[in-house]
């Protein structure tokens, strides 16, 4: 007689590990010094459910990257100055603020931030994040981490805040590689300026080859 056994494993996930998911940034700021907005990149998932702002089917709840109450600019901009007094008041560079987690890192003038979770955000990938975001901007501006600096090459440091994070979702931790795919130049984007003088040069060019090919027969 052979007696089958069917063995059932119960496996306990915790509610931090159900949570887990790949959009970990909720924004990336830079204010000056008396808080206001330099820089401010939030995220929001695609494909985000109506009553939490974030994915049903990863399970992220409220508080996750993309919560609704950070949608307009008023609700922003309260959130941010939120953000500084909190941050200029605590030593360290880890600040709860249920239910989000700040992770700050000052230069000169500017203070950078970035916010996760506080339920689900792990400090070391987010610092990893805040430093090589700091760091490409730096290198990008040779080391003029300044408000005046960063105002007059925004567009540089939008861009490595998009090569670093995107959709919540870390890209690059690596300040050496956002900084050279913001700066490497694109294929074909030489202009090519067509004047009188570059008719006559290509003409003069053109003329002279003919003349040669002519005294070779």
């Amino acid at each position: 007689m052979c007696i089958s056994l069917v063995v059932v494993l119960s496996v306990h996930i915790p509610s931090a590990m159900a949570n887990l998911s790949l959009y970990t940034v909720t924004a990336l700021l830079i204010l000056d010094s008396e808080g206001n907005r330099v820089v401010a990149k939030y995220y929001a998932p695609p494909h985000s459910s109506v009553g939490t702002g974030t994915p049903a089917e990863l399970g992220v709840g409220p508080g996750g990257p993309g919560m609704s109450g950070l949608q307009t600019y008023k609700e922003q901009r309260a959130f941010e100055k939120s953000v500084w007094e909190k941050t200029r008041r605590g030593a360290g560079e880890i600040h709860p603020l249920p239910p989000h987690l700040i992770l700050s890192r000052p230069s000169t003038d500017l203070h950078f931030h970035i916010v996760g979770p506080l339920a689900t955000s792990n400090e070391l990938m987010l610092q990893s994040t805040l430093t090589a975001f700091h760091d490409a901007v730096s290198l990008l501006l040779r080391g003029q981490i300044e408000k005046r600096v960063v105002l007059e090459n925004l567009d540089l440091v939008l861009l490595a805040a998009d090569e670093t994070v995107d959709d919540g979702i870390i890209l690059e931790t690596d300040a050496a590689a956002i900084a050279s795919r913001v700066t490497r130049p694109k294929p074909d984007s030489t202009d090519i300026v067509i004047n009188e003088q570059t008719l006559l040069n290509a003409y003069s060019t053109f003329k002279e080859r003919v003349t040669q090919r002519i005294g070779q027969l």
